[in-house]
């Protein structure tokens, strides 16, 4: 790679018109008030924070489809 991955990111994020999302204190309370349908504690992350947000997560995993966040795939 011509570029450092953060770099690599950075760049991409720009091109695409992408924003980040934090994982900030509204994330990690609702991630600790989850039921353990889900071992991994990214895709947790992932889960809280398309709750907190409204947002739809894009996954064939049934384990995250278990959980009140709208899903495709």
């Amino acid at each position: 790679m011509p570029l450092t991955p953060s770099a690599t990111v950075a760049t991409r994020r720009d091109w695409l018109g992408l924003e980040t999302l934090p994982f900030d204190e509204s994330s990690a309370a609702c991630d600790a008030d989850l039921p353990p349908l889900h071992r991994d504690p990214v895709d947790r992350g992932l889960v809280s924070q398309a709750m907190v947000y409204g947002l739809t997560i894009v996954t064939p995993d049934p384990e995250i489809r278990a959980y009140p966040v709208p899903t495709i795939w």
